[in-house]
């Protein structure tokens, strides 16, 4: 305390003498706390494998992050060529359920809040504040490896006797754990396990966030001068960290029913006509934990993207936000809110109807910030300065699937129309084009935007193009689709259809399915952009896209271990100061004091 209290005098009196040194309007208070001290690697080991810098960090989470998720993408091919062609037998009744519930986790949790919390944040947080690096890196490590051994431990589930689990991605008791489900004995154990070790993970990764955005920001770095992604980033963190210990005791619990033979979920039942010795355990409970946790997941994926997609679209508009505090407060009313609005997965479940008239209320209210949102990105684009980049591409491609995809929710929200939707091909495509097709297009674009940062060396823009508009327009032919089917009542979760009722639209399963086989090999042509890039690719200039966030104001490009040199920057303004009147430049960076551009009538921040 003593040492703190030192600082703040010795920092007070530095100002004090360096006052005279620069005009009144260039002042910025002093800062609060020391700096942070840097661990230093010792070896090869320590500076790229269980490297303590955060930047490395997001670059292992993504690529780990990306590799499941092309185990994903392969399980999603197989389920549509069976679908498509079921005389051909490629999956069998119960491979075919292991691939449905396998996609889906791997997707939803392993690869999207992987990427956006553990990938982007740990990459962007420390640039974007003006920090050095998390405040915690050995703990920020910890967090990664424990992750990777949720991964391997979501992937040796291939291997064991019986397979993966075929419960589906809820994993829903009691048919997750009876005889008679794929596997129910070591497939369903090894994935809740994974699912434990993902939880405790992403805790210790999590809290490093929150406390680095709060505790770690450059002198002057107000919390209403932080961009967007950050505070999208943020709070959706916070919710990872209310939402996440619902599934961790969810998935104990169920854990301890399969294993131990406890009743936390298992009513009285038969089972392959045999009573089961569990009794007085509610099914309906889990429901409630899962999507207690399922809802606000829904936000913890779109919240960051939500804040990439509004930076992505200043900086290539050219134009600053259209009210960026509306913009911070949505992101907190939305984040509040979706703790309110879970039991909309639960209409069929049966429920008390004043119970679904609050929240079918709740599901329509949540749609009024997230609209204020889309508000606001196309005010931004009025009248801006629009430059059709790769990055805005992918943007306004999320912009008009998120769209499309928010509508068709309203439809889902309300009891009365949900109820007959509810296990139909419509939900599967709201699901896709909300949590699937919608924040893989910010991924990409996030991706196109930061690449130069993390590489020094740009994407090849004509291949980026080739990639959008095949990705994009292929994206509709799979799902569009499979709204007219689940207004048909084609239901889903069914491994083959050539002897239903619904043989009339086999013809559209053949058509989703080639659409989603050109969609898959379209994302060769990313990969081989990576590649090429990195080996050879055109070196970037540095800040190519004349940005004004602190990420493109480093010393050097890529950033170093410790980000800034000798002496952090001082920020004096938000990050969206963009084709301002009276100023020189289209720009200025956040790190540009007020003195430099005396004639500009930019924002107060």
């Amino acid at each position: 305390m003593s040492d703190e209290h030192d600082y703040k005098l010795e920092a007070k009196a530095d100002i004090s003498a360096s006052e005279a040194s620069f005009p009144p309007i260039d002042y910025v208070p002093p800062a609060e706390r020391p700096e942070q001290e840097l661990y230093h690697s010792k070896s090869w080991w320590t500076t790229y494998v269980f490297s303590q810098d955060a930047k490395y960090i997001g670059v292992q989470y993504a690529c780990v992050a990306t590799s499941i998720a092309l185990v994903g993408l392969f399980l999603s091919l197989t389920m549509r060529l069976q679908l498509a062609f079921p005389e051909l037998g490629i999956l069998s009744a119960p491979a075919y359920y292991q691939a449905i519930t396998m996609h889906g986790m791997i997707m939803v949790v392993y690869f999207l809040t992987a990427l956006f919390l553990g990938g982007f944040g740990n990459f962007l947080i420390p640039l974007m504040c003006g920090a050095r690096d998390m405040v915690f890196p050995y703990v920020n490590m910890l967090s990664f490896w424990v992750f990777v051994l949720a991964v391997l431990l979501l992937v040796i589930s291939f291997f064991v006797p019986g397979g993966p689990t075929g419960a589906g991605w809820t994993l829903y008791p009691p048919q997750a754990i009876t005889v008679g489900t794929p596997g129910n004995l070591w497939g369903i154990v090894l994935m809740l396990v994974s699912l434990v070790f993902f939880v405790i993970g992403f805790t210790m990764g999590g809290l490093n966030y929150v406390i680095t955005v709060l505790q770690a920001r450059a002198r002057g770095m107000t919390l209403m001068r932080l961009p967007l992604t950050v505070w999208g980033i943020f709070v959706a963190t916070i919710l990872a960290l209310l939402a996440f210990p619902a599934l961790l005791v969810g998935g104990i619990m169920l854990l301890l029913d399969a294993v131990l033979g406890t009743s936390f979920f298992m009513p009285t039942s038969v089972s392959m006509g045999e009573l089961l010795a569990t009794e007085g355990g509610s099914p309906i409970l889990f429901q409630h934990l899962f999507w207690f946790f399922g809802h606000p997941e829904v936000y913890i994926v779109a919240l960051p993207a939500f804040g990439i997609v509004s930076d992505l679209i200043s900086v290539h508009a050219r134009k600053n936000i259209f009210g960026y505090r509306m913009m911070v407060w949505a992101l907190v009313i939305i984040g509040a809110l979706s703790f309110i609005v879970w039991a909309h997965h639960m209409y069929v479940a049966g429920m008390n109807p004043w119970f679904g008239y609050f929240f079918a209320t709740t599901t329509l209210i949540i749609a009024v910030p997230t609209a204020i949102k889309v508000y606001n990105w196309v005010l931004t684009l009025w009248r801006g300065n629009i430059h059709l980049t790769v990055p805005m591409l992918f943007t306004l491609g999320f912009i008009i699937t998120f769209l499309n995809g928010g509508l068709t929710g309203l439809f889902l929200g309300n009891v009365t129309i949900d109820v007959p939707l509810s296990d139909t091909y419509f939900v599967v495509a709201h699901f896709h084009m909300v949590m699937g097709i919608a924040p893989i297009l910010v991924v990409f674009g996030a991706v196109y935007h930061w690449f130069p940062l993390v590489t020094g060396r740009m994407l090849d823009q004509g291949l980026g193009k080739i990639h959008f508009w095949l990705t994009f327009v292929g994206a509709y032919m799979i799902y569009a689709p499979m709204y007219y089917q689940g207004f048909l009542g084609v239901p889903r979760r069914y491994f083959e259809m050539y002897e239903s009722s619904y043989v009339s639209t086999i013809g559209l399963n053949v058509f989703i399915t080639l659409s989603a086989l050109v969609v898959g090999l379209a994302q060769i042509i990313f990969f081989y952009n990576v590649i090429r890039s990195v080996l050879k690719g055109k070196k970037a200039e540095k800040n190519p896209w004349k940005a004004n966030s602190l990420e493109w104001q480093t010393p050097k490009m890529p950033p170093e271990h410790g980000n800034w040199g000798e002496k952090l920057p001082t920020v004096y303004r938000w990050p969206y100061d963009f084709s301002v009147p009276g100023a020189d430049k289209e720009y200025i960076p956040q790190n540009v004091p007020p003195s430099e551009v005396a004639g500009a009538k930019v924002e107060k921040t």
